[in-house]
């Protein structure tokens, strides 16, 4: 068997790609989509048919209503080709307004519904800031199924595990970026590959946390810059993979050992964060601060793109 097949013995294999005429060739479970790969993909010749259609028909709507229709438009193309979950993300530029992202979320999760696809097969992307896990919390309490995604810093982790979210997405390159420019000359690519990978690190010590007291959040590793990094995360509960390095997996055939086990879980202590201690352990975090402010930056961004191309065919 290729790696990728070896993978899916002990992981989930998850796509990230708004291009859902890939999927089949790499037959994964879920699909993640962000602002950013769905910008890419309207631009694409075979996708921009696609933009029109929904434009054409709710032109007279809002811009934020247009955009969500896109999203889940998107959504319930790739549900066509996985058998499990689409995530669709919130906008961006909602991530400290946690009553702004709740009404966000439940039109998304309403607009799916429409269409008759339930919410079992609906993950709700929202940025892991306070207030992005305090609505997310709420909202799984009303069986809207949350990913939280542009998390960097175990205090983001242990938040979301702790108000009981369905999945979490660390990610995984963005970690390694930071570490890597910091580090400038000095950084020593092989020494810093595999286990050593900062952001393998930070991801094997969510996962173990999470294991060993026993936090029924999923761990899905999201980010990746190369498939070391996917080969050191091997048995995570899911990895979401872009469709570059999910076809250089099928193209090895090396075995594939498991390297993070439930049974293996290192012994450490429970903690919990109320606000002001997640926001002073963010704060102490210097790479988690940056990412994630860079993360919502660029996210945000990319949604007034998406809303420019949409405007210039209304």
């Amino acid at each position: 068997m290729n790696q990728l097949q070896q993978l899916k013995a002990f992981t989930t294999v998850v796509a990230d790609t708004g291009n859902f005429l890939q999927l089949a060739q790499f037959a994964p479970r879920d699909a993640t989509t962000n602002p950013s790969l769905i910008l890419k993909a309207v631009q694409q010749t075979e996708y921009a048919p696609l933009l029109a259609e929904v434009v054409k028909v709710h032109a007279g709507e809002p811009m934020d209503a247009i955009v969500d229709r896109v999203l889940v438009r998107f959504g319930l193309e790739i549900l066509k080709h996985i058998p499990g979950r689409v995530s669709t993300e919130v906008d961006a530029r909602l991530s400290f307004d946690r009553e702004a992202t709740l009404a966000r979320a439940r039109r998304l999760v309403a607009l799916y519904e429409r269409e008759g696809v339930g919410r079992d097969r609906v993950l709700i992307k929202i940025a892991s800031t306070w207030e992005g896990i305090q609505a997310a919390a709420k909202l799984e309490r009303e069986g809207i199924h949350c990913n939280l995604t542009l998390l960097f810093a175990f205090c983001q982790a242990v938040a979301c595990g702790n108000a009981g979210i369905t999945l979490i997405s660390p990610f995984v390159g963005r970690i390694y970026d930071w570490y890597k420019k910091a580090a400038g000359s000095s950084w020593d690519e092989a020494a810093m590959a595999g286990a050593n990978d900062p952001g393998v690190r930070s991801v094997r010590g969510i996962y173990g946390y999470f294991k060993r007291h026993g936090i029924a959040t999923e761990v899905m590793g999201a980010s990746f810059r190369n498939v070391g990094q996917i080969q050191a995360l091997a048995g995570c509960d899911l990895l979401t993979i872009s469709p570059d390095l999910l076809a250089q997996l099928q193209q090895l055939e090396a075995p594939l050992e498991r390297v993070l086990d439930p049974a293996q879980a290192p012994e450490t202590p429970a903690v919990r964060f109320d606000e002001a201690a997640f926001r002073y352990a963010l704060n102490e975090d210097a790479m988690a601060t940056e990412k994630l402010a860079e993360g919502i930056r660029l996210f945000a961004a990319d949604a007034v793109k998406l809303e420019k191309l949409i405007e210039a065919q209304r």
